[in-house]
């Protein structure tokens, strides 16, 4: 009698009402330097969490190594902070073991670009259930900078002090041709509207939705992107009902295009033009099925008598 009380109590408990404010999702005070665009990417995250009344209980946010991986320490959620270049491959295991649960991944392009290269290329190819995002700022911050696979040719770091000799690693062209690729976009912490309603779609996508954020670092790549509060990278932005919207104020940053994302073959080739980076939804197909499910329909689920049973059955063999 005793129990069954308890659990009324609790159910009662559960239903009721409780709204989540900003603060709720606010952890640590961030100790990023003053400027530094991975700021707006938490203030983006943290809206879209209040705004769709998210229980910060049902998220799970892993980082590996470098500036953006202090992601989870200012985000309370549950948080895994991983080593270098191993975020996904964590990702991946939270997902499968807890699919209640939403895993948002975070990395820097020197943490998946590099030394995550292997597990991004096959995390890409099994289309596991999870948000990721890339802030790309072409350097290593953190470990003030080194050259990073994104650094543009001739620039300047610690590792390439006469100017970096190969031409930057394209990620966007690199995704688009691993197999299952599911959702890719691409947006920039200085587009605040354009980056929260890319975050959303991404949010909402079934499968592995990657998301590269162009974000420069004041300190290291003060002109990647921008010189002084200007941007100087050209840009183009892609429309189409069902994508990211795109405003008036965003039509006078850069030309617009009509970009069908259902299209693989068309997001190929605007991503293959180095001359001009592509804001917007690139590629779309919710039809490709994740590993979650395919992991989870092999399984043969029992109830806990034939567990039981087959318990049993395999201790019999050491019978004497």
């Amino acid at each position: 009698m005793y129990s069954v009380e308890i659990d009324e109590y609790v159910s009662h408990e559960c239903d009721m009402e409780h709204k989540y404010y900003l603060e709720d999702y606010e952890g640590e005070m961030a100790r990023w330097c003053k400027g530094c665009g991975d700021h707006a990417i938490l203030s983006s995250v943290q809206k879209i969490f209040r705004d769709r009344q998210i229980n910060p209980e049902s998220v799970v946010c892993v980082s590996g190594i470098g500036c953006s991986s202090r992601f989870p320490y200012y985000l309370k959620t549950y948080g895994f902070h991983g080593i270098h270049g191993r975020a996904l491959p964590i990702s991946t295991g939270v997902s499968i073991a807890r699919p209640d649960l939403h895993v948002l991944t975070v990395m820097g392009d020197g943490d998946c670009f590099s030394i995550g290269a292997g597990h991004w290329i096959h995390a890409l190819r099994y289309n596991v259930n999870l948000t990721v995002m890339v802030f790309d700022n072409e350097v290593y911050a953190l470990t003030k900078k080194q050259a990073s696979p994104t650094t543009k040719s001739g620039v300047s770091t610690n590792t390439t002090p006469k100017g970096a000799y190969l031409e930057a690693l394209n990620p966007l062209s690199t995704i688009l041709g691993v197999t299952n690729v599911s959702f890719l976009a691409q947006t920039a912490t200085w587009l605040p509207a354009h980056l929260g309603e890319t975050l959303q779609k991404a949010w909402d996508h079934n499968g592995l939705s990657f998301v590269r954020i162009l974000q420069r670092c004041p300190i290291f790549s003060p002109n990647a992107f921008m010189e002084g509060n200007q941007v100087k990278v050209a840009m183009k932005f892609l429309d189409y009902p069902g994508g990211i919207p795109i405003t008036q104020a965003l039509k006078k940053m850069g030309e617009v295009v009509e970009h069908d994302f259902r299209d693989l073959d068309a997001a190929r080739k605007i991503a293959g033009n180095i001359a001009v980076e592509p804001i917007g939804l690139l590629y779309h197909n919710p039809a490709i099925p994740t590993y979650n499910e395919i992991r989870h329909s092999k399984v043969v689920h029992k109830s806990l008598q034939e567990r039981a049973a087959d318990l049993n059955k395999e201790l019999d063999k050491y019978l004497v």
